[in-house]
């Protein structure tokens, strides 16, 4: 029988860093440009990209800009009085639900979907361009 160590005085945390949230971005942005390097070969495809595009746009517009309303307004209890560096951020805990998750195996769950997909659209992109050269 094995025996888990629980790390007590770990940090607990109610947020994921912002660099999750970036990272999170950058994937979007990724599926989006692969998207229309690998698969825009004019014609009627170009307004569905566009669309997804847009879609992708608002999708990452609208809780940016509630981040930067909430940031500027919020209440004087609520200030941080200085931003957490992601080593810090990383060591703590997520509560989530009620529970506790590791903040590394937060963050994992939260961008794992996401690499997937772009990364998956792009493996897929490769061999599209690759079967569509040599035929």
């Amino acid at each position: 029988m094995a025996r888990d160590l629980v790390a007590h005085n770990r940090p607990v945390f109610d947020h994921l860093h912002p660099n999750v949230y970036m990272s999170a971005v950058a994937l979007v942005a990724w599926f989006a440009v692969s998207a229309w390097v690998f698969f825009d070969r004019g014609g009627d495809i170009s307004l569905s990209l566009v669309f997804i595009t847009v879609l992708f746009f608002i999708a990452i517009a609208i809780p940016a800009l509630l981040a930067l309303l909430w940031r500027k307004y919020r209440m004087p209890h609520q200030d941080h009085p200085h931003e957490l560096s992601f080593h810090d951020w990383k060591s703590g805990d997520l509560v989530v639900w009620g529970a506790r998750l590791h903040n590394m195996h937060a963050a994992i769950d939260v961008l794992l979907p996401l690499m997937a997909v772009a990364f998956g659209l792009t493996a897929i992109g490769i061999v599209f361009a690759i079967v569509s050269a040599t035929t």
